[in-house]
Formats: C-alpha cells, sequence, structure tokens
C-alpha cells in the first residue's frame, strides 16, 4: 500500500515539474506562409501589325545577256521607295520564355527606280548606253516565326527571333527607256506585264514588348526581311513586239520597322490562397 502511494506521489510530481516548465517557455508564433513560385504558363494569341519598308536589290538583269557580251564595264544605280506593311498572325506561348507565331503580311506597292550605265560590244563594235527603269513592287509573305523572350524588367521584355515560309513578289507597271550610239544615237522604249514569283524567305527579328496587362501586349520590333527575286513579263517594244526576254530583280531584301499588338487567350493562373489559421 505504501508502495502504491509513493508511485502515485512520484507521478504527480514529475506532471507538476513538466508543466512549470512549459509554462516559463515562449509561445511561437505559427509559421508565416510563403507562396510556392509561380509556374510557367502557355497559351494561345492573335497578333496584328503595321509598320513600313526600307527595301533594297542588289541586281536587275536582263535574260539576254549575250546581246551585251563582252561587257566591258557596268554600273547600275537603284531603288525602292518606302511602302505599307500590313500583318495578322496566330501564336502560341509555351512558356514564359519561349513563343512561335504563324503570320501572313501584304506589303503594299514601292516605286522602283533603276539607271544602267554600259560600255559593251556587239557584233564587234563597241558602243555604250544607258537605260532608265521604272516599276512598282509588291509582295505577300508567309512565315512561322520563333521567339525567345530575355525576361521582363518594369513590364518591358526585349525578345529575339527567326522565321522561314515564302514570298509571292510582283513586278508590275516595269518600263525600260534606253539611249545608246549603236551605231548612232537611237532610243529605245520597252514595257513589260505583271509578273508574280513564289520564293523561299527568312528573317530575322528584335524588339522590346510592353505588358499592358495579362492580356494585352504592345511591340516595336525590327526585321531583316530576304524575299527571293521578283521577275517582270516578257518585255514587248513601243510597236508591239515581243522580246522573248524579260528582266530580273535579284536578291530583293528589307529592313522592316513595326508596331504591333497581341492579345493573349490565357491568363496566367492566380497564386494559391494561403491556409486558413484559426484563432484561440
Amino acid at each position: 500500500m505504501r508502495s502504491v502511494k509513493s508511485l502515485i506521489a512520484a507521478g504527480a510530481a514529475s506532471l507538476f515539474s513538466t508543466l512549470a516548465f512549459a509554462a516559463d517557455m515562449p509561445i511561437m508564433p505559427p509559421p508565416v506562409y510563403a507562396p510556392p513560385p509561380a509556374a510557367d504558363f502557355g497559351g494561345w494569341y492573335l497578333r496584328g501589325d503595321i509598320g513600313f519598308s526600307n527595301q533594297k536589290v542588289k541586281d536587275v538583269h536582263y535574260t539576254r545577256e549575250s546581246a551585251y557580251t563582252p561587257m566591258t564595264s557596268f554600273n547600275q544605280t537603284s531603288g525602292f521607295d518606302a511602302a505599307g506593311i500590313y500583318g495578322v498572325g496566330v501564336g502560341y506561348r509555351f512558356n514564359s520564355w519561349f513563343r512561335a507565331d504563324i503570320t501572313g503580311q501584304y506589303r503594299g506597292n514601292s516605286n522602283f527606280k533603276g539607271t544602267d550605265r554600259f560600255n559593251a560590244t556587239a557584233g564587234g563594235v563597241p558602243y555604250s548606253g544607258i537605260d532608265n527603269y521604272t516599276a512598282s513592287k509588291s509582295e505577300w509573305l508567309v512565315l512561322a516565326n520563333a521567339y525567345v523572350d530575355l525576361g521582363t524588367w518594369w513590364c518591358v521584355t526585349p525578345f529575339i527571333g527567326a522565321g522561314v515560309g515564302g514570298s509571292r513578289v510582283t513586278i508590275s507597271n516595269f518600263t525600260d527607256t534606253g539611249i545608246n550610239n549603236l551605231p548612232f544615237t537611237t532610243t529605245s522604249f520597252a514595257t513589260a506585264p505583271t509578273s508574280s514569283k513564289w520564293n523561299f524567305a527568312w528573317a530575322a527579328h528584335a524588339g522590346l514588348a510592353y505588358n499592358v496587362n495579362p492580356n494585352l501586349v504592345l511591340e516595336l520590333a525590327y526585321s531583316y526581311v530576304d524575299l527571293g527575286q521578283g521577275q517582270t513579263g516578257v518585255l514587248s517594244t513601243y510597236t508591239g513586239t515581243t522580246t522573248g526576254n524579260f528582266f530580273k530583280f535579284k536578291d530583293i531584301t528589307s529592313h522592316d520597322l513595326k508596331l504591333g499588338v497581341r492579345w493573349n487567350f490565357d491568363q496566367p493562373p492566380p497564386p494559391p490562397m494561403p491556409p486558413l489559421i484559426r484563432k484561440g
């Protein structure tokens, strides 16, 4: 009996000492909730662009070279006027740094002026002359593009990208007005009907995107575009006689400046709600 009372007394003493120790411990606040980092998200978007082109052509070349060989000297100056660019597209953002889209552009009429100054030989007789060219050019351009977004600071995201596709180059209103001294000073005039040609095309892009809100993004972008080549229809003289030849516009390139807008259909998921903590 005495042993039982001793055991109960020892247990009570141990319980009171534990409670006293717990009373001396500070009360710890609940842990601060830290939401998990937001996951990358993707989604579809539509885009539209307007801008202007700054174009050039490497060479304007007459197909019947034998008429001008051997050519002892040659000088050509040529240039296009600036023209408007109007584009639409659809794309998909795979995550916060990679996206891709397919775009279609109509590139408006750009007037062309060119001059050839040459010294050549025909039938063993040397001669020289000048040809003045005028024409108009327009294109349809379809590209599949991929972009890398390089991070966002103060809602601004720089990006780079590249695209490949096809261009339909149309040359219209072509005229060739010439003067030469073979065998005495003569003038010539030829025209060519409208002609279109499909080419492989590629582009390199760079720009800045501004995130107006989760759905709306504005872009200021530069593109270097290689459009391939164009050609005229078959030439005919002022009397209506066809020559069977045409002109080629070789290596047409352009420096484009565009203002664009993207509309995102999917928004990033909202951050998870912190857990409820009951008090008392």
